[in-house]
């Protein structure tokens, strides 16, 4: 019997390489996608003026019919534009560590993450590993791995990318209500990001989603608890999808 298809989709400035501490974890169940997104890993830099539709097609063509899709961070605004544009691929929705209907101060926040970003990338990029990894028991190895994929990036690709990150939650906001399939929005309670609140604001705007957050966790959730990551995402389609 053929497995159901997992496509999961990384943050900015990451690649597939996220996913390697949840995948065994669902290998069992699920023939897992991991594909990088456009502007990352091994796939040319993203040009100037790329949009959060730009991102979607840079990986739609490798998303089978009925798929659980699974985004995080950036990725989770890619997987919301493909359940939206392209609801025949999806199966389920699970947005991890997401954004959602910024308010004015904390879209300031994200603004001023991306001016230090275009000025100091070095200081930016240390600032992002306190804000993901800070206080956390993360194995330091698996820290010093996020970094040089971090650290790796073609810094305009970056730049163009982590602008979408910054303002694409302005222009999917009105369009949520739209999305009509099985939805988890999960993230971790000490995310500073992509915060609990957030994510109840997304469970709330999505017409069937269910909020989860995680205890003791912050931003890098499937790296640094992928067994309550996994756990959840497995209680969720396994209700909702019978899978």
């Amino acid at each position: 019997m053929n497995k159901p298809t997992m496509v999961l989709l990384h943050g900015v400035g990451l690649d597939h390489t996220m996913w390697e501490p949840v995948a065994p974890l669902l290998a069992d169940r699920f023939t897992l996608l991991t594909p990088d997104l456009p502007g990352h890993g091994t796939r040319p830099p993203a040009p100037d003026g790329v949009t959060l539709a730009d991102l979607a097609d840079g990986v739609v063509g490798g998303i089978p019919a009925g798929s659980h899709l699974v985004g995080f961070s950036l990725g989770a605004l890619v997987a919301q534009h493909l359940a939206l544009r392209r609801p025949d691929l999806v199966a389920t929705l699970t947005s991890a560590s997401s954004v959602c209907r910024r308010t004015p101060t904390e879209q300031a926040s994200v603004l001023a993450r991306l001016r230090t970003a275009e000025t100091d990338f070095a200081a930016s990029a240390t600032a992002s590993l306190e804000r993901w990894y800070g206080g956390t028991d993360v194995d330091p190895g698996q820290v010093a791995r996020t970094e040089a994929t971090l650290r790796s990036n073609d810094v305009r690709s970056f730049l163009n990318c982590y602008r979408v990150f910054a303002t694409a939650d302005a222009w999917l906001g009105p369009h949520l209500g739209a999305i009509t399939r099985p939805a988890l929005a999960v993230t971790g309670e000490h995310d500073p990001g992509s915060t609990p609140e957030m994510t109840h604001r997304l469970a709330s705007a999505l017409p069937d989603c269910r909020a989860v957050i995680v205890p003791e966790a912050r931003h890098m959730l499937p790296v640094e608890r992928p067994e309550a990551f996994a756990d959840s995402l497995l209680t969720f389609i396994g209700e909702r999808a019978h899978v």
